[in-house]
């Protein structure tokens, strides 16, 4: 077993009062390669065809994930951050809205989704959406911490794997 809570910070009242941020740079900057390992855990690589990486952190661990599986790499970025042809999904925040984008895939494909913090989830929810809309089929959703208080994920049915449950 890993202890990886030791290298994670906490971090009061960011990046808004009330908030207490799980902050993975320690963790990272001490334990990557272990991270990595442990965030494939628990996934049927035979069923995988890419890594899907949520922008920003999604990117470091689902790269590194991919290279790890011998996996293509698939980054999903805000808005107006890809060349066209991009499909788009728009989701709510708690004070108005975002939106993800990938560029628009030509065949079919099954991905593993990836971020850092699965939070309420309204991302990670207009993530899979977008994999749908783009014919990618989300066999696993791969999260370095899952904060269980706040999502029902799991009981949802979503095929969620984390590494660290709060």
């Amino acid at each position: 077993m890993h202890s990886f809570e030791s290298h994670i910070r906490s971090v009061p009242d960011f990046p808004k009062p009330g908030i207490v941020f799980k902050d993975i740079t320690p963790l990272l900057q001490d334990r990557f390669p272990e991270v990595i390992k442990a965030m494939c855990h628990g996934i049927d690589w035979t069923k995988v065809d890419y890594v899907v990486g949520i922008e920003s952190r999604g990117f470091i661990l689902g790269a590194a994930m991919a290279q790890l599986q011998g996996k293509g790499f698939i980054p999903m970025r805000k808005k107006g951050k890809l060349p066209p042809p991009v499909i788009a999904e728009t989701y709510a925040l708690e004070y108005g809205t975002d939106t993800l984008e990938m560029i628009q895939e030509e065949k079919n494909g099954r991905v593993v989704l990836v971020d850092d913090v699965l939070a309420t989830g309204g991302t990670l929810r207009a993530a899979a959406a977008l994999c749908a809309k783009n014919k990618l089929e989300v066999t696993a959703m791969s999260l370095l911490i899952n904060l269980t208080f706040l999502n029902k994920f799991k009981e949802e049915g979503f095929p969620v794997v984390s590494v660290l449950d709060y």
